[in-house]
């Protein structure tokens, strides 16, 4: 591996089940954006009109990046924070367009 490059920029893609909710914690803040625009198109091609992006709480950072891009997706109806019971402000609950 060359100097200055992380593992994970030469691993093999990871392929996600998709499910009604993704947890983007795992990822690193540059990746997020395209993360959740390929995890909306999976989303939508699989028949989900409301999905769950897990964002945590924080300071509200990663927050307002998500919301931000959802602002300009053609694909979004509608979006808020979730139910208590699913996250709270730590996660947006996303209608897609049918």
């Amino acid at each position: 591996m060359s100097e200055g490059r992380d593992e994970r920029d030469e691993a093999e893609p990871f392929v996600m089940p998709i499910e009604d909710f993704i947890d983007l914690h795992p990822f690193r803040p540059q990746e997020i954006r395209a993360v959740v625009d390929s995890y909306l198109d999976a989303a939508a091609e699989a028949g989900f009109r409301e999905v769950r992006l897990i964002h945590g709480r924080g300071k509200g950072v990663q927050r307002d990046s998500i919301r931000r891009l959802l602002k300009e997706d053609p694909r979004i109806l509608g979006f808020k924070d979730a139910p208590a019971e699913r996250g709270g402000w730590g996660a947006t609950v996303v209608t897609l367009i049918d």
